[in-house]
């Protein structure tokens, strides 16, 4: 799976300075903690570890669950602060340790402290610091997975058609990271590369180029000796991605090296139409959930049952949690998504680690952003929890409120009943229930809606027999009413009263009924890339991509879908770089 992260999290910047230093003897100066630590590759300091490492690879992939990334820090271009990240402090590691995680995943971009010529020296002071905030992990008691990461698009994917120069700085930079860490305990696992990827390439180049690369990661290793000699080594798929082809192709490197220290990693951002939210894909639904059962029973079969670890290096959605934006995968849906995922790593015995670039721990505050989110996380670690078709049941205010009905997914658990606050709702008056049909009264509807105000009057709790309660928002809501607008391609807005409704998605169609839009393979734009709901300020933010999209004189419908159900259109047409804007 292509590895993409919102631009605000996740920028791809040119080069920077390259490194030139000759590594010789390096020393770890504490640089946050006021810590001096001892020459890098002195086996008589390694880093100390509180972990016992159980001897098969299977049990100790297994004993990595579950597993953390620190994104966008040490693999952040040009360097460690560069994305908006914090410098990495040992109080970071504890905060992890103390939450439940077991490892940590620490991403490294090697390109712009390696010099691009040979011998592709490796800049003592940055290899330095990686070792620091490595140790700091170890110390911790986490397992700790290093790799080459922002490289696989920067330089390596050049190899095609610059093999040798990308083969030598390659192995260049494993010799030099193997030979630093060679006497790190076991609870250090190197990864060879992240999400690899090879430009003007066949399937079948691309295939040998990475069994080429995977086995010269293996090779060098190995052959630095120390704990390097039975280190746990993880090898990925061409991009990370969990399909079968690329899985079996995987598995036949695997088969040929005859190691039994060997971990598989690929990642898992789910249905890419529900991961970032386009071409319609705004529910976690059947077709999204069949993507997750099937790739975690792929990685089960090729891998784990022939008795390879599977190690899920990265995980998540492409687009949510963002808090620099509105939610472009609706918050309901994104529990659900998030708690399957936990149910079905456990089933196939696959270790998983959550990608973070800054979206679920705050670095500065080292607090979670959304305590409540992570909680359905965590939970899903060891158990299940029952939801249901949606967490909001919308009331109508300019109409009779009537009973309506909510479909619970138990996931093996027994429902409980209902609460508001502290106070349980009374079955047959307030709500009932048939299978798994739960009906909330109109009495009960009535009430809870208190004054009928816009938005969110009250809020429910599903409880079931275990795992977490399902909240259940009770949003009074009228259609929304969109206004005629001027701009331009560079600022463009649509004014919208959204009277407690949240937006969903948006179409964009021409008079003849083809795409408009940078996407043009669906009517269905993407959240936050074309459009962008602003509910604080009364608008809809149409993006300058999207409008640049669109062919000049030609009118765009858009058709905003809501989650009441209600639908909306609205023209725009661009005439140069002006743009016009007119309510149905």
């Amino acid at each position: 799976m292509k590895d993409i992260r919102h631009p605000a999290l996740h920028r791809h910047r040119g080069p920077g300075r390259l490194a030139a230093l000759l590594l010789t003897l390096l020393v770890v100066v504490g640089l946050s903690s006021g810590t001096t630590m001892a020459a890098a590759g002195n086996p008589a300091h390694p880093a100390r570890s509180k972990v016992r490492v159980p001897a098969s690879a299977m049990d100790a992939v297994a004993a990595m669950q579950p597993s953390w990334n620190l994104g966008n820090t040490l693999d952040a271009i040009p360097d460690e602060t560069s994305w908006g990240n914090p410098p990495v402090t040992k109080a970071l590691f504890d905060t992890v340790r103390a939450q439940g995680f077991r490892s940590v995943r620490i991403p490294v971009t090697w390109t712009d402290h390696q010099s691009a010529t040979a011998p592709y020296t490796i800049d003592a002071t940055f290899m330095s610091r990686v070792r620091q905030v490595v140790d700091w992990a170890l110390a911790d008691g986490l397992y700790v997975v290093l790799n080459v990461h922002h490289d696989s698009w920067q330089w390596i994917a050049d190899m095609p058609t610059d093999h040798d120069k990308v083969r030598a700085r390659f192995d260049a930079g494993w010799s030099q990271i193997a030979t630093t860490f060679r006497d790190e305990p076991r609870t250090l696992l190197f990864e060879s590369v992240n999400e690899p990827q090879f430009n003007n390439a066949t399937d079948a180049q691309k295939t040998q180029l990475l069994d080429e690369l995977n086995t010269s990661f293996h090779t060098i290793v190995r052959a630095s000796g120390g704990g390097n000699a039975s280190r746990l080594l993880v090898l990925p798929t061409l991009g990370c991605t969990p399909s079968q082809a690329l899985m079996n192709d995987l598995s036949a490197t695997m088969g040929k090296l005859h190691d039994p220290n060997l971990v598989a990693t690929v990642h898992y951002y789910g249905w890419y139409p529900f991961s970032v939210n386009i071409a319609g894909g705004t529910r976690y639904d059947a077709t999204a959930q069949k993507d997750m059962t099937d790739a975690f029973a792929r990685m089960h079969d090729t891998f784990v049952a022939q008795g390879i670890p599977v190690y899920l290096g990265e995980y998540g959605t492409l687009s949510w949690p963002d808090y620099t934006h509105p939610d472009s995968v609706e918050r309901g849906e994104g529990l659900k998504y998030l708690e399957q995922l936990g149910y079905q790593a456990r089933v196939a015995g696959v270790t998983t680690a959550l990608w973070d670039p800054f979206s679920y721990l705050n670095r500065s505050t080292l607090q979670w952003r959304d305590p409540a989110l992570f909680a359905w996380i965590r939970s899903s670690w060891t158990t299940r929890s029952g939801t249901a078709s949606s967490d909001k049941v919308f009331v109508r205010k300019s109409s009779p409120i009537t009973a309506q009905t909510l479909t619970l997914n138990p996931n093996g658990t027994t429902f409980r009943g209902l609460w508001q606050g502290s106070t349980r709702l009374v079955a047959g008056r307030d709500y009932t229930l048939s299978g798994n049909q739960l009906t909330l009264t109109a009495a009960a509807l009535t009430r809870l809606t208190g004054d009928h105000a816009y938005g969110v009057d009250a809020t429910l709790q599903a409880r079931f027999s275990r795992g977490l309660p399902w909240n259940v928002d009770i949003v009074t809501y009228d259609p929304p009413v969109l206004s005629n607008a001027t701009g331009t391609t560079a600022s463009f807005t649509v004014p919208t009263q959204y009277r407690g409704d949240v937006l969903a998605t948006m179409e964009a169609t021409y008079a003849d009924g083809s795409n408009a839009g940078q996407a043009d393979w669906t009517p269905y734009q993407e959240f936050n890339r074309a459009f962008s709901p602003d509910y604080s300020g009364g608008r809809i933010n149409l993006t300058p991509d999207f409008l640049g999209a669109l062919h000049d004189d030609a009118p765009v419908t858009l058709t905003f879908h809501f989650w009441s159900g209600a639908t909306v259109t609205y023209h725009v047409t661009k005439s140069a770089g002006s743009v016009t804007g007119t309510a149905s």
